[in-house]
């Protein structure tokens, strides 16, 4: 897919106060440690995260995405009165129905005019939501969009620390559950026009490649009692992912006519070392371009990325007149990569 007139006018997010190290959740879960004669550390060894954040548990998708939304707007150069779409792209709903976006809509006091829809698809929502947005814009039906996201994994976490404690899991049972303990949660929200304003960095375009050949390796979802549950095949799934990440980027150069030496800067999904180091290496990247958050955010699902592109926008580390390639990766199994010049 090739974009004309995408621009991206703001971004911004908004993370919890509360901080869990990876050393916390292993003293939570000292039980299972002993009895299972478990190092302490290997969290922390083996992910690469040191901290991940939660808010109450009962803190509700939309109200994350909405102090997200607001802190973004506070940096657009547009008046919230000229949007035109809002979307809520979280794994994360406050409920079935009605879309989560209905309720940030109304907090955000936005026009009767604007359109509203939540789009879902694991750690690649906003990525999703980028593109439908841009579609949307560069056919001349709207002009600028919000794209607002709000993760919170303190129920998930919770749950599957109950889980391990309660349970008499064996060393291999244990391990579809490990990946929850990497989950972090964060708010982030954008602006997309039609013309450049604000940062005023384009989206050149880019590429999707899925694999659902390999989408029962990470499935979650409730589980009784309003617990969340998730298992995933960590091994199988980083294999899977790093396949059609590495279709994807051969893809990506060709649409985007762009190499590996091309993007000042590489924002990839935040997973853990592990992960990103394979990443690199199997498509031959240059790992000293790569802006990471996952030591001290863990893996926030669909604001992951978003997130440490705002966060490196924030810190100097792209530039006016450089570029990002945005590398995501989620279950399902899919890869969209995208293309922007600032």
């Amino acid at each position: 897919m090739k974009f004309k007139n995408v621009f991206l006018d703001s971004i911004g997010y908004d993370l919890p106060p509360e901080i869990w190290s990876s050393e916390d959740v292993e003293k939570k879960l000292s039980p299972l440690y002993e009895r299972l004669k478990l190092p302490y550390g290997r969290l922390e060894l083996m992910t690469g995260i040191k901290e991940r954040r939660f808010w109450p548990v009962d803190t509700k998708p939309s109200e994350i995405a909405i102090k997200a939304a607001e802190r973004t707007l506070e940096k657009s150069k547009l008046n919230p009165d000229e949007l035109d779409l809002l979307i809520h792209c979280s794994v994360c709903r406050d409920r079935m129905e009605p879309a989560t976006a209905s309720y940030v809509h109304k907090a955000l006091g936005l026009s009767p005019k604007v359109q509203v829809f939540d789009v879902s698809n694991a750690c690649l929502g906003f990525l999703n939501a980028v593109i439908v947005a841009g579609n949307m814009i560069d056919s001349g039906n709207i002009k600028n969009a919000l794209i607002v996201s709000g993760e919170n994994g303190r129920g998930l976490m919770e749950s599957t620390l109950k889980l391990l404690l309660n349970g008499l899991l064996s060393r291999n049972e244990i391990k579809p559950y490990f990946a929850n303990l990497t989950i972090g949660s964060g708010g982030v929200a954008a602006v997309l026009t039609d013309k450049a304003s604000g940062i005023g960095a384009r989206v050149v375009g880019g590429i999707v490649e899925t694999d659902t050949q390999s989408n029962s390796l990470c499935e979650g979802g409730q589980s009784g009692d309003d617990a969340i549950e998730m298992q995933t095949d960590s091994e199988a799934l980083l294999e899977a992912g790093i396949a059609v990440a590495n279709r994807a980027w051969g893809k990506f150069q060709k649409q985007t006519k762009w190499t590996a030496d091309t993007p000042s800067r590489f924002i990839c999904h935040q997973v853990g070392r592990r992960h990103l180091i394979k990443l690199y290496e199997c498509l031959n990247l240059d790992l000293k371009k790569d802006y990471s958050t996952f030591e001290k955010l863990g893996n926030m699902g669909s604001a992951s990325l978003p997130v440490t592109l705002a966060m490196a926008l924030e810190s100097g580390a792209i530039r006016e007149n450089e570029s990002a390639a945005l590398l995501g990766i989620g279950s399902g199994l899919s890869s969209i990569m995208l293309g922007m010049e600032f």
